[in-house]
């Protein structure tokens, strides 16, 4: 293993895929800098940390699919963004406008779980 490959793999693969499986079975995959927005799938994903999900680079979250999606395209916005100079405009409307109502409720308690 090339030495650049060694150090690779001790920094923190920033460009792994990790899997996120909704609780009707239906799964995701994210890359892992974007799953890191979640402070509870970041300590799951720890290199460090004893859980399973660590090993497996997956982690099952007790949401339905819809939800997880969503809580998914969020990190992805948030991380995105998350280095946006005060100056740029950041288009709020464009991931506002695709939550639908009925699951706003759902989605809120689900992103105060995953703490994104």
């Amino acid at each position: 293993m090339s030495t650049q490959a060694q150090a690779n793999n001790h920094t923190g693969k920033s460009d792994d895929w990790v899997k996120l499986v909704s609780s009707d079975g239906y799964s995701f995959l994210v890359k892992r800098n974007v799953a890191m927005v979640s402070g509870t799938l970041k300590t799951m994903l720890s290199a460090d940390s004893p859980f399973r999900e660590a090993l497996a680079n997956t982690c099952t979250i007790s949401e339905r699919a819809i939800l997880v999606e969503k809580v998914c395209e969020y990190m992805a916005f948030k991380a995105l963004y998350e280095n946006a100079g005060p100056k740029e405009e950041i288009p709020l409307n464009e991931f506002t406008e695709r939550i639908p109502p009925e699951v706003a409720l759902e989605l809120l308690l689900a992103a105060d779980y995953l703490e994104v």
